[in-house]
C-alpha cells in the first residue's frame, strides 16, 4: 500500500518522485457550463504533472475517472476542415499501402463521430467505431457508421472478438493519452489485432510539447504524454513491434506510428533516425524534463503582459474557439472576462456555454463581427491557417489576430 497522495506510474508501477510541471488547480477541461447553471459550485483538481525516473512516462494521476470526463463529451472530429482533410488524407494513404478493400476489417478505438470511418465506408471497407462517449456514438450511428458506444479495455476486445470481429487495421488516433489503464488498452489491441494484421496510432509528441512549450495541451483527460521511447516500451510488453513511424502536423505536431505482431522483420530507417533524435534531445534522460515548468512560466509572462496592456490602453480582446486546450491556458493564467469578453466557436453545441473556471462565454463565430474587436487570441493555436481564412475580414477595421503558443505571436 503507497501513502495518501502518492502515485505509482501506470505503465511500470514505480512510486513518482519527479515533477514534469504543476499548472495549479484547474476544472476538468471539457466541463463547459450550461446556461443557467453559472452559479453553481465547480469541481477543481490539481493539474500536476509527473515524470516516472524508471520508464519516463509523463503522465497526470486519474484524479478524475474516464467515465466522468468521457460519457458526455461535446468535441465533435467533424467541426474542423482541418481535421476532416487529414481523416480523408489518412485513408487514401494507408489503404493503398495496406492493400485494404472490401473483404478488410478496420476498427477505429475512439471513434467520435465516425467522421475517419466514413471515409473507409466511401471505399467499401467494412468498419466498426468503439466510443466511449454516448451522445458522440450516437451522432455516429445516426450518421450510418456501426459504432460500439465502450470503453476499449480487454473485456471489451474479448467481448468484441467472441462477435466475430477482429481488425485487418486498428486505428487510435488522438486516443491512447485519454487511457488511464494503459497496460489494459494495449493488451486489448493486442487481443483484437488479426495475424498479420496494422495498428496505427496517433498522438501528440512529446518531443515537441517541451520544445514548443505546448502546455496547454495538458489537461486532465489527458492521462499520458508520449515520446517513441515510452511507445516502444509499452507496446514490446504485449508483443507489439512498431516498425515504422512518420511525423504528423496535428496537434501541434503528433507522431503516427505503425505496430504488427512481433516479427523479425526490419524497422524503417525512419523509425531509427526519430530515436536517434529523441535520444539526442535528452528524452532518455530524467534531467530533460526537470526545466519544463521554468520555460513555461516565462511564456504565462508574455501572455499576460499583453493582456494587461490591452486592457490598460483600452484595446478589445475576444477569443477565437473553445477547445480543451484554452481552458487548461485561461485557467493557468488565472483570466476571465476582465480580459477577454468572450469566445466564439462553431461548433453548436457549446455556444451558449460558459467556459469551466474563467466563465468566459461562448458564442457563435458572427458575435465577432458585431463586436469587432482589435485583438482576436486564438486558443486552438494549432488550427491558426485554418481559423486566420476564416477570419480575413477582420483587417477591414484593423483587428489583429493572437497566438499565444510557443511564443506570443501578434499578427
Amino acid at each position: 500500500m503507497t501513502a495518501p497522495g502518492t502515485f505509482t506510474c501506470r505503465f511500470c508501477g514505480s512510486v513518482l518522485t519527479e515533477t514534469f510541471i504543476d499548472l495549479g488547480m484547474s476544472p476538468l477541461a471539457n466541463a463547459y457550463i450550461a446556461p443557467g447553471r453559472e452559479g453553481e459550485m465547480e469541481r477543481f483538481y490539481p493539474l500536476h504533472v509527473r515524470v516516472c525516473s524508471d520508464c519516463l512516462l509523463v503522465q497526470l494521476p486519474e484524479l478524475a475517472t474516464p467515465a466522468e470526463i468521457f460519457s458526455e463529451y461535446l468535441y465533435f472530429s467533424s467541426v474542423s476542415e482541418l481535421w476532416l482533410q487529414h481523416a480523408e488524407d489518412y485513408a487514401d494513404a494507408v489503404t493503398s499501402r495496406l492493400g485494404l478493400g472490401n473483404a478488410s476489417k478496420i476498427i477505429e478505438l475512439g471513434s467520435n463521430d465516425g467522421c475517419l470511418l466514413q471515409c473507409f465506408m466511401k471505399r467499401g471497407i467494412p468498419v466498426l467505431g468503439v466510443e466511449p462517449a454516448a451522445n458522440v456514438g450516437k451522432v455516429a450511428i445516426a450518421n450510418g457508421v456501426p459504432t460500439d458506444i465502450a470503453f476499449f479495455s480487454v473485456a471489451t476486445a474479448e467481448r468484441l472478438v467472441k462477435s466475430g470481429h477482429a481488425g485487418d487495421l486498428i486505428v487510435a488516433n488522438n486516443v491512447l493519452a485519454h487511457v488511464p489503464d494503459l497496460n489494459g488498452f494495449v493488451a486489448g489491441i493486442k487481443l483484437l489485432l488479426k495475424s498479420g494484421g496494422t495498428i496505427t496510432v496517433e498522438f501528440p509528441h512529446l518531443l515537441n510539447l517541451i520544445a514548443e512549450r505546448q502546455f496547454d495541451t495538458i489537461y486532465h483527460e489527458h492521462f499520458s504524454y508520449f515520446s517513441l521511447l515510452v511507445v516502444e516500451r509499452v507496446f514490446a510488453r504485449y508483443g507489439l513491434q512498431i516498425y515504422d513511424v512518420e511525423p504528423v502536423s496535428t496537434h501541434g505536431g503528433s507522431l503516427r506510428v505503425y505496430a504488427r505482431h512481433d516479427s523479425d522483420d526490419a524497422v524503417s530507417e525512419r523509425l531509427v533516425v526519430l530515436r536517434a533524435r529523441e535520444s539526442e534531445a535528452g528524452l532518455d534522460r530524467i534531467e530533460t524534463y526537470r526545466n519544463f515548468g521554468v520555460a513555461v512560466a516565462a511564456l504565462k509572462c508574455e501572455i499576460l503582459e499583453f493582456l494587461i496592456a490591452a486592457r490598460r490602453s483600452g484595446k478589445s480582446v475576444v477569443g477565437y474557439g473553445a477547445p480543451a486546450k484554452g481552458n487548461t491556458l485561461l485557467n493557468y493564467l488565472g483570466v476571465g472576462r476582465e480580459f477577454i469578453a468572450f469566445t466564439v466557436d462553431r461548433n453548436v453545441h457549446k455556444q451558449g456555454h460558459s467556459l469551466p473556471g474563467t466563465h468566459i462565454p461562448i458564442r457563435a463565430p458572427e458575435a465577432i463581427f458585431a463586436a469587432r474587436p482589435d485583438y482576436i487570441l486564438i486558443l486552438p493555436w494549432n488550427l491558426k491557417n485554418e481559423i486566420m481564412r476564416q477570419l480575413a475580414e477582420i483587417r477591414a477595421w484593423n483587428g489583429r489576430f493572437v497566438v499565444p503558443v510557443p511564443s506570443l505571436q501578434i499578427t
